[in-house]
């Protein structure tokens, strides 16, 4: 059988319909596999077990939260350099700005553009360069 290099990413929202229709948007349009994840706290472990390609987080996460969450991402785990793209219904400048001083490369509002959306991931996969796995 043969192998097919796949971007991975990784999709953290504890809105498990959220995390489906990231996932289904970037299969569809990208061809990027998508591993979800429900909980900082399974989103933080995901992160320190292998590098992903690109990684939407939601914000409003129970547990230590989105923004604690991206910071533990960029500091703890392989995933230091790996686009990070913030999809959240938080839209205010202070947490935009926070965000983004923190080690966000993008930020998206909820209800999402796809347009923009897969334009962003395709921006920041294509950044990053060639697949970090081999996926079937």
């Amino acid at each position: 059988m043969k192998t097919i290099k796949r971007h991975i990413a990784l999709i953290i929202d504890d809105n498990e319909p959220t995390r489906t229709l990231l996932a289904r948007i970037l299969d569809q349009e990208l061809d990027v596999l998508s591993v979800l994840a429900p909980s900082c706290d399974s989103a933080l472990s995901l992160a320190r077990m292998r590098e992903f390609d690109i990684i939407l987080l939601d914000l409003l996460m129970p547990g230590i939260g989105g923004q604690a969450l991206l910071a533990e991402i960029r500091q703890h785990t392989p995933n230091a350099r790996t686009p990070i793209v913030i999809v959240s219904v938080v839209g205010d400048k202070a947490t935009v700005d926070a965000c983004l001083a923190a080690g966000a490369n993008a930020y998206h509002h909820k209800p999402v553009r796809r347009a923009d959306l897969v334009a962003t991931v395709k921006a920041q996969i294509a950044s990053r360069g060639k697949p970090n796995t081999t996926a079937r």
